[in-house]
């Protein structure tokens, strides 16, 4: 299976601008598994639409796609699998419902646009479907073609190709010994030009006859080329490539007078014209040079002034008259308006919007909406205007600025404004084309390197002609535009179309030969033509192997989707292969995805010196030795499937990433100078051989190892090549043998990793597979030029031996030879220049066994043009190796623990010196930094950027290199483990230990490999314990839901300063890390009961949630659970709101655990007697006496109910150095008399999560609360509702013995009566209604109210505006006790606070328009600013991540109240929006996992906790919330 992992907009992930999704070859069918993630964007009403045919049985068709439905859940991902059949390129898309996005769209799923959506021609879905669904653009990937040879496999990067021109082959009879001579140089394929009956010009590729093969060569069609490619490939062990030309034909081909449509004339194509008209004149004034005095051989660039001066006055300023393309006609137009003028009264059209108030701008509006064919050049003239709707315009404009009567001379002066940008768009064409016709005319008459075509006649014209004119049957003449190339053009654009003016201005490097070939937009306008290349590809798929696309880049992308389909259907294994020069990758994509295309030429002639030659074979080389592998570094199921047998899915499952487009590396092509003439002769030797060296497909043509001195005239060429090899004309053919048998060692062994490295003349690359240690190591002295002796540094290679396998130089015999001479000899046969092999001695190796390292040096004579090949072994690499340092891990870890896998994933620095005493710490990386855990979570975070972008120059990939202190590290910190209570981690030591035995004698450079991939493994089998010890939901969720869940194994550990009880080390929840890891900071009452739903339930770790409760149960003192617990040794209850949280959590372990109902009746030792007295943890009074879980939900209740007042124990700066005296006093109260709400604090404390105390001494705000939210916090009256209800519920079924409380006046309240005062009090008290006309019906006061629409945070506060603050509290209330709620008010005020307070990650703790808004916390800053001064606007603003959790809680509630199943999906989707940016935070998080809090928008406060217990707590809530009403 090969798993393609989609974003939510339905594009692959991880996307890339320039490298392409490439699948192998379906020798036998396999899986493709699209995989999205949750409810993504996509998946309402979603579905995947694939061209791939359901079965090899059924036709490809590009434009039929097959529907595949998702049915996607929001807490599971999603996927569909399709089977890989056939080969070649397929595009797929998604259509969906899309949903609203726009403000106060919460609860609205109207469809709304969406960006990156296809539109137009790439829109596949239909308009009637389009009304409904909206369709994401297309996107593509590639199945690679399967080759064979020998009834073996042949894979692309074992390819060598020879290129050959037939017609230099000689008589096919000969051709069997000529085959011969090309396998024994180690070729595997031939690349033949064109085989198709050539035109007049004898170029190969000015092809006559598309459905002919040459009669001369072929003179039995294709009975020859059948036998050819037969005898090629059975015979002598050669696969056949053909270039196909789709873009031109020969100027002389007869069917192009039967069929002129197929060709760009002024009849198919107006627009040029103008173009024909001007190489006309040009034509004429050729041949007009004699007699009018000017020079017909140009001799030096005076000459050429006077050329072009005349150009100017008798071609431009004679009767051609190009501007008459350009503007209006002034008379023509004037008099049509005038006529038009007397009626216009009789047809007004629809009212100006904006009158124009100058006549530029007149003009402008009456250009643009009166204007016909001004978008592009046509005949003379052709420009012109809509009377009606120009005169329309006038009549409009005249009503405003003025009378009729001089109606003639503003008609006359508005078309000259008309027109004044248009004779500017020409003398710009103009500078265009003079510029070219000197340009081009000084390259052929005049430059040293151009072909200096000598005196200007009939036959050589002054300048090329840009059109073939050909006479029809009937006797007309018409002129076809001929085809060329321009440089720097827009490869999507038609340089012949209506939106090109290349012909006119003469941008076109033309050939003469060709005429550029009409397709249009499809085959109804032009079908002969689309017929004829239809059976012309197909001639060629049903012989050849492959096709070589020639001048892809001018070939139109619908043309060669359709020419290459049909080949498809012919040859399904297609091998594919383009000249394509786009100058941009992101360009090359777009063909290379359409097409299907398996390598784009390129060639190492193009290099212009040494280093360039060295970055290409760096390019094409391969990836650097010691690359991270590209499989999967850990083989863990990702799809929660129950499979054990992880090796087996390691072999079956491969991650889709986008690879770099293929290249068919050429030492030279048939089209571009030799070494002879671009460099020396003797570099063609180190040349071919660096080109074999690489791990691409690579190439030559025929005479390159011949050593031919200059590149062969395609046209002019008329001798053959020679194949018998004379013992004084070596060549490099035995020499390449040896080279090609290396690549094609190399290539089957997947050998693809190299390193390249340039040194003055030198280049060495070093190929090897890593996985077998065996590899080749190459030393090229190269020859651009002759240049003075230079050394090479002795080469060092550690861990490995080596032997020469060559060591030779080319040198040339004759120098008569070397010249650059192509004359012909009596024998008519193409001779190169006379060069021998010499031998030279092998390299100086020497293996020092102490220090397991080779040195290699050169021989003394080693010059310009040698090279040395080397095989190498690393001595400690076999194929067993990569196997084993991945095996077993599983079985390591299948005895760890939650609490095991704490030690071994996690443990933040202070947790880690806290157990070990202070001694050891997380691992330091030089010039990296401090690891954020000790545990392999710490690497992962740090490895996983260096990992996946293969970045060998990490300070890591360094450190590794440099020493093997990580390994040791690694391996001797669990040990300490071990002895000290985790004894279940010796089996995973064991294995680590043993895996990193097995790597250390392995070179420093394969060091990096080898340590991530055993990391990998180890974390991934820790990831799969893990998960396999959570509950189902967890499982089988989403990698994001697993991922949040793994921050509970984070969270819960064993510690040395810390506890939930104080005699015993027991698992303890810390509320961040690193901030709140040790001592009594790490567990925090609030803390702990608002994640333990989410990080205990959620997950199924019932017996931690249990621990928990009954540990802080234990610590029940005046009727309040503890906020810092310190071990329960001296705990603090300053906290109002923590024991209702408490409470909460007690009942979600009722509901939730298996074994929940027993928690009532659980039993703990009471840490403080009933009376309240504080007494010290070793007292004998301490956990004397229990009391059940039973009892204590009612002390709560009791307590609160008669009221609480008491002054902290210890009050005092001892206990609390920031808090006032007053502030040490609790005081809570229930308002019997009204509300039955409980009322507490001051203005001098703050007992909500919302805690900070102001610091500042400077500011003046120390002691002063940021928050006191004292009164009746809306939270906590939530809080109080739900217990109530659930209280009320366990008594109706006799599970809750206690029926009422007694007040502090001692009146009897039922517990049902106090239930209904909250109910009934609730909206009156915190509804701030969205009309003032309603603020009758609740206790409001409209003079202090801010925002309406909103609940009041608070209720009779000491502030009364602090009541009617908008912050995110009131969601909490929403989601334990929704029944308070108006279901209207509650939505109304969710959609207000989503465009108000939500941020990108957390939720905004105060409205930004509330003046006392400041949203960026930065505890460190100590200045006068009172607000903000060391941090006390902690909860004023800044973004808390926890409080999301709740309000999508409270989303997903009151959005499914009367939904349907359509509404459900849609709600869900809006929800993934909402964390969207959360799954990218854990994802790319060091700490992996949420962080604390956020500054403004978003941005990172370095001030907050990386990791919070609350913050992916609340998230799992609302995942646990999805599966209970089974959405």
């Amino acid at each position: 299976m090969h798993v393609l992992v989609l974003a939510d907009n339905g594009e692959p992930s991880p996307r890339s601008k320039d490298k392409v999704i490439q699948l192998p070859p379906p020798t036998k069918v396999y899986r493709l598994r699209f995989l999205i993630s949750s409810i993504s964007a996509i998946a309402n009403q979603g579905s995947l639409w694939l061209n791939l045919p359901p079965s090899a049985d059924v036709a490809f068709d590009r434009h039929k796609f097959y529907q595949y439905p998702v049915q996607a859940r929001f807490h599971e991902e999603s996927f569909i699998d399709v089977d890989i059949h056939t080969a070649g390129t397929f595009a797929f898309y998604w259509t969906f419902k899309p949903i609203n996005n726009k403000d106060g769209s919460l609860f609205d799923i109207d469809e709304d646009d969406q960006d990156g959506t296809a539109t137009g021609r790439d829109n596949p879905v239909s308009s009637q479907t389009r009304e409904s669904l909206r369709a994401t653009a297309k996107h593509y990937f590639v199945v690679q073609a399967s080759l064979e040879l020998g009834h073996s496999r042949l894979p692309f990067a074992a390819l060598n190709i020879e290129s050959v021109v037939s017609k230099w082959m000689g008589p096919l009879n000969t051709w069997p010994v000529k085959l011969d001579n090309i396998a024994q140089k180690g070729y595997n394929m031939i690349h033949f030009t064109p085989l198709q009956e050539r035109g007049s010009s004898n170029s190969p590729y000015s092809i006559f006859d598309f459905l002919q093969f040459d009669s001369k060569l072929f003179p039995n069609g294709e009975a020859d080329i059948a036998d050819l490619v037969h005898s090629m490939e059975h015979e002598h062990q050669l696969l056949a490539l053909t270039d196909v030309v789709f873009n031109h034909a020969a100027h002389n081909a007869t069917w192009l007078t039967e069929h002129p449509e197929a060709g760009y004339s002024v009849h198919t194509a107006p627009h040029l014209t103008s173009a024909l008209a001007l190489d006309t004149a040009l034509l004429k004034f050729s041949n007009k040079l004699k007699s009018a005095g000017l020079p017909t051989e140009l001799r030096s660039t005076g000459d050429l002034d006077r050329i072009i001066d005349a150009i100017k006055v008798y071609v431009i300023g004679g009767n051609l008259k190009l501007w008459e393309f350009y503007v209006l006609d002034v008379d023509s137009i004037l008099e049509q308006l005038l006529k038009a003028w007397e009626n216009c009264s009789a047809n007004r059209g629809p009212p100006l919007a904006d009158i124009p108030s100058s006549l530029p701008e007149l003009a402008a509006l009456i250009r643009d909406q009166a204007g016909v064919n001004f978008k592009q050049l046509s005949t003379r003239f052709a420009k012109s205007l809509d009377n009606g709707k120009a005169t329309d315009i006038l009549a409009q404009y005249l009503e405003t600025h003025g009378s009729s009567s001089g109606i003639r001379e503003l008609i006359v002066n508005l078309l000259d404004e008309i027109n004044l940008p248009l004779y500017r768009e020409y003398d710009s064409d103009l500078t265009i084309i003079i510029d070219q016709l000197y340009n081009r005319i000084k390259y052929t008459r005049l430059d040293e390197h151009g072909p200096r075509l000598g005196p200007i006649t009939p036959e050589s014209p002054l300048i090329e002609t840009y059109f073939s004119r050909i006479r029809t049957p009937d006797g007309s003449e018409i002129a076809l535009a001929n085809n060329g190339w321009i440089w720097n053009g827009n490869p999507l654009v038609d340089f012949a179309g209506p939106q090109s003016k290349a012909y006119l201005c003469r941008e076109v490097i033309i050939w003469g030969d060709c005429v550029k070939l009409r397709y249009g937009e499809s085959a109804d306008d032009s079908p002969f033509l689309w017929d004829l290349m239809k059976r012309y590809v197909q001639l060629c798929a049903r012989y050849f192997h492959g096709l070589r696309i020639d001048n892809c880049h001018s070939t139109p992308l619908h043309v060669g989707e359709y020419l290459l389909d049909q080949a498809r259907l012919v040859r399904p294994n297609l091998f594919v292969v383009a000249e394509l020069f786009t100058g941009s990758e992101e360009m090359d994509k777009i063909f290379v995805e359409r097409l299907g295309i398996a390598s784009l030429i390129r060639e190492a002639m193009q290099a212009w010196s040494v280093e360039e030659l060295s970055r290409l074979v760096h390019r094409h080389g391969g990836r650097p030795i010691g690359s991270f592998s590209k499989r999967s570094l850990s083989y863990i199921n990702p799809f929660g499937e129950d499979d054990d047998d992880n090796e087996k899915y390691a072999s079956l499952v491969h991650h889709i990433v986008p690879l770099p487009i293929g290249a068919m590396f050429m030492d030279c092509t048939h089209d571009n100078e030799t070494p002879a003439q671009k460099r020396t002769v003797e570099d063609t030797l180190p040349n071919a051989a660096l080109v074999a060296m690489c791990a691409s497909s690579i190439g030559s043509v025929m005479g390159y190892d011949e050593c031919y001195p200059r590149l062969l005239d395609i046209v002019q060429e008329s001798r053959q090549y020679s194949f018998q090899t004379e013992p004084d004309r070596g060549g490099i053919g035995h020499v390449k043998a040896q080279l090609a048998q290396v690549h094609r060692e190399l290539a089957l062994s997947n050998a693809e990793e190299m390193h390249v490295h340039h040194e003055g003349q030198y280049i060495t690359i070093h190929r090897l597979d890593p996985r077998s240690g065996n590899g080749y190591f190459l030393i090229a002295r190269t020859k651009f030029q002759q240049e003075n002796n230079q050394g090479l540094n002795t080469i060092y290679l550690h861990g490995q031996l080596a032997e020469t396998k060559l060591s030779v130089h080319l040198s040339v015999i004759d120098s008569d030879t070397h010249e650059l001479s192509s004359k012909d000899d009596d024998k008519g046969i193409i001779k190169g220049i006379a060069t021998k092999i010499v031998s030279l001695q092998p390299a100086d190796i020497l293996y020092k066994d102490a220090e397991n390292m080779t040195e290699i040096t050169l021989p003394d004579n080693f010059p310009q043009g040698s090279i040395i090949l080397l095989k190498t072994r690393i001595k400690a690499v076999n194929h067993k190796l990569d196997k084993f340092v991945r095996s077993e891990a599983l079985n390591s870890v299948k005895s760890l623990s939650l609490v095991d896998l704490n030690v071994v994933l996690y443990r933040c620095n202070a947790e880690e010196r806290d157990v070990s005493a202070g001694a050891d710490g997380t691992y330091g990386v030089p010039n990296y930094g401090q690891l954020t855990y000790a545990g392999l979570q710490g690497w992962i975070s740090a490895m996983c950027d260096m990992v996946k972008s293969n970045d060998l120059g990490h300070p890591i990939a360094a450190h590794l290199r440099q020493g093997t202190w990580a390994l040791d590290y690694v391996v001797n910190r669990l040990n300490k483990y071990i002895t000290s209570g985790h004894k279940n981690i010796q089996s995973l030591v064991e294995w680590l230990k043993s895996r990193f035995e097995a790597i250390r004698p392995l070179p420093d450079f394969l060091r990096p490999r080898y340590f991530a991939m055993i990391i990998y493994t180890a974390y991934a089998a820790c990831q799969w314990r893990a998960l396999s010890l959570m509950s189902s939901t967890v499982r089988h969720g989403t990698l994001f839901l697993q991922q949040l869940a793994m921050t509970s194994i984070q969270m819960i550990g064993l510690v040395n300063s810390a506890s939930i009880l104080p005699f015993d080390q027991v698992g303890v929840m810390a509320a961040g890390l690193p901030h709140f890891s040790t001592q009594y900071m790490r567990c925090w009452g609030r803390d702990v009961f608002i994640s333990l739903r989410g990080l205990c339930l959620v997950t199924g770790r019932y017996d931690e949630a249990l621990s928990h409760i009954l540990a802080f149960a234990r610590t029940l003192k005046h009727g309040l659970i503890p906020n810092l617990l310190d071990s329960g040794r001296n705990p603090r209850y300053n906290a109002r709101d923590a024991t209702w949280l408490f409470l909460q959590a007690c009942q979600d372990y009722y509901t939730m655990a298996p074994n929940g109902k027993t928690l009532l009746e659980k039993k703990v030792p009471r840490r403080f007697p009933l009376d309240d007295t504080y007494i010290p943890v070793d007292d004998d009074r301490a956990f004397s006496y229990e009391t059940s879980i039973h009892d204590i939900i009612y002390e709560i209740l009791s307590r609160h109910a008669k009221g609480i007042h008491f002054r902290e124990a210890n009050a005092g700066p001892a206990l609390d150095s920031q808090m006032k005296p007053e502030g040490f006093n609790i005081d809570i109260e229930v308002d019997w008399a009204d509300t039955g709400l409980i009322f507490g604090g001051s203005q001098f404390n703050c007992g909500t999560w919302m805690d900070k105390m102001g610091e500042s001494e400077r500011a003046g705000n120390k002691g002063v609360p940021g928050t006191p939210r004292d009164g009746a916090a809306i939270e906590i009256s939530g809080l109080l509702k739900s217990t109530l209800r659930w209280v009320n519920q366990l008594r109706s079924r006799g599970e809750f013995n206690y029926d009422a409380v007694t007040t502090g006046e001692g009146k009897a309240k039922t517990l049902e009566q106090w239930e209904d005062m909250v109910q009934a009090s609730f909206e009156k008290s915190y509804y701030i209604p969205l009309d003032a006309a309603a603020d009758g019906d609740y206790d409001v006061d409209a003079k202090i109210v801010n925002r309406r629409g909103i609940y009041k945070d608070l209720y009779r506060s000491g502030k009364p505006y602090e009541d009617y603050q908008l912050r995110p509290n009131f969601a909490l209330a929403m989601t334990v006790a929704p029944e308070l709620f108006v279901v209207e008010h509650a939505r109304q005020a969710l959609v207000l606070a989503d465009a108000v307070i939500r941020g990108p990650v957390g939720m905004r703790t105060l409205d930004p328009s509330d003046l006392n808004y400041r949203p960026d916390y930065i505890n460190g800053v100590d200045n006068d600013d009172f607000a903000t001064s060391k941090g006390r606007n902690y909860h004023q603003g800044p973004e808390w991540i926890w409080c999301t959790g709740y309000f999508l809680r409270s989303v997903l509630h009151f959005g499914r109240v009367g939904a349907d199943e359509k509404h459900s999906v849609a709600l869900l989707q809006q929800i993934t929006r909402r964390v969207k940016d959360h799954r990218k935070w854990i994802l790319n998080s060091p700490w992996a996992g949420l962080t604390e809090l956020t500054n403004k928008d978003g941005a990172l406060c370095f001030d907050s906790s990386p990791t919070q217990c609350w913050s992916t707590a609340t998230l799992l809530d609302v995942y646990q919330d999805v599966v209970n009403r089974n959405v």
